[in-house]
């Protein structure tokens, strides 16, 4: 059965307070094609596809329309919810959705529905496992773990019971229900510990409490993941296919892509990262001046630029329209102003991660950091909150 794996869609999420709307759709656009090309039966969704728990009715639009074309007329669309969906909202089309091959999972403990009638459609479904066949009589196996938590899995805390032991817990009663040993993929939105962030994403690991070891993934084909936004791989076949575009300025350069691949009784053969084109590139630039800048800021007019630029003193105000007037695409401009031996940094709280955040407001009230587990305390509270 051919695949596709794609997450972190982030429909409705802005630069600078910039809507990204027909880049999204673009993009989204592409991977509709890009199935159809490339022949994929089934489309799995690894969880972000919204950037807020209330999306715009913009973005629900975007995202439906999207679903649809990649859904096409024969193929299956396997979702989950990852921590910035409303694992409750997301589900809320199931029943109209699932007969055009479109399944949704969000820590609701449904069950999928079964309807024929599509080349590649459900076989078999539970409260954490899914099966698809293919025309041909294919099947493959879906272990299903959604963003992971004790409220969104409607489970009391216990305090004798580890995270890791709830997580072993969680993804071992779906691969146990592979009974008949079906060439078998795990899907799930997760932080799996080593993995590298992007600076797009806010701090998600809660100080390493929820970061997931590689030893706990269960023993299938394949691995499909999404949280992060850079694409990585762990064991040749632990994958975060990444976002769809850049989302933040530490990916300039990098490529996104998503993830195809064929399994069978013989396992994953195949397996290729087809880029993605659709979307602005970021670009971080540095000059010396603003003459310099404006020349450079020339050079990328169809692109989202971060400029760091080093002055002998503030900019004024002419100057910064005139970096603007340079490239309309200009986001930020980090002033970096050196003299007297000096090089002090115009720095801005943006990038900081939460719990960094927390202990400078913490520092400007009682003029000292908190204590270690307040700040822990703080970060419980705000997980699921808008996390990466």
């Amino acid at each position: 059965m051919k695949i596709l794996h794609t997450s972190d869609w982030h429909i409705g999420k802005r630069l600078a307070g910039l809507e990204r709307f027909d880049e999204q759709k673009a993009v989204l656009d592409e991977i509709a094609q890009i199935c159809d090309s490339e022949g994929v039966e089934l489309v799995l969704v690894a969880g972000d596809i919204f950037d807020t728990f209330l999306p715009s009715a913009e973005a629900e639009d975007v995202f439906y329309d999207a679903v649809r074309k990649i859904a096409g007329n024969d193929r299956s669309v396997l979702i989950i919810s990852g921590n910035h969906d409303d694992n409750v909202r997301l589900s809320a089309a199931t029943a109209l959705s699932e007969e055009l091959g479109i399944y949704v999972y969000g820590n609701m403990g449904r069950v999928p529905k079964i309807y024929g009638g599509r080349a590649t459609c459900a076989a078999e479904a539970g409260k954490n496992h899914i099966i698809f066949r293919n025309k041909a009589g294919e099947e493959v196996f879906v272990n299903v773990l959604p963003y992971p938590n004790e409220a969104r899995l409607k489970e009391d805390k216990n305090p004798d019971e580890s995270y890791l032991e709830k997580m072993r817990r969680w993804i071992g009663a779906g691969q146990k229900e592979n009974v008949r040993g079906l060439p078998s993929i795990f899907l799930s939105h997760l932080f799996l510990a080593g993995g590298a962030v992007s600076e797009g994403e806010r701090e998600i690991d809660l100080g390493g409490a929820r970061a997931v070891p590689l030893s706990l993934m269960p023993p299938c084909d394949y691995v499909a993941l999404g949280h992060l936004h850079k694409r990585q791989e762990f064991k040749n076949n632990v994958v975060y296919s990444g976002s769809i575009l850049q989302y933040a300025f530490d990916e300039a350069g990098t490529e996104k892509s998503v993830v195809v691949f064929d399994i069978g009784k013989e396992g994953v053969n195949d397996r290729k990262r087809i880029p993605l084109h659709s979307g602005k590139q970021l670009v971080r630039l540095s000059a010396t001046s603003v003459g310099e800048a404006v020349n450079l800021l020339k050079k990328y007019p169809n692109c989202f630029a971060e400029l760091t630029i080093y002055v002998s003193e503030p900019l004024l105000t002419s100057q910064l329209r005139e970096l603007k007037e340079a490239n309309f695409g200009l986001m930020f401009v980090l002033p970096k102003i050196q003299g007297a031996g000096q090089d002090v940094s115009y720095q801005t709280l943006r990038n900081l991660p939460a719990s960094d955040l927390f202990k400078e407001y913490y520092k400007s009230v009682y003029a000292e950091l908190p204590p270690d587990d307040l700040t822990q305390l703080f970060l419980s509270l705000t997980e699921g909150a808008d996390e990466t």
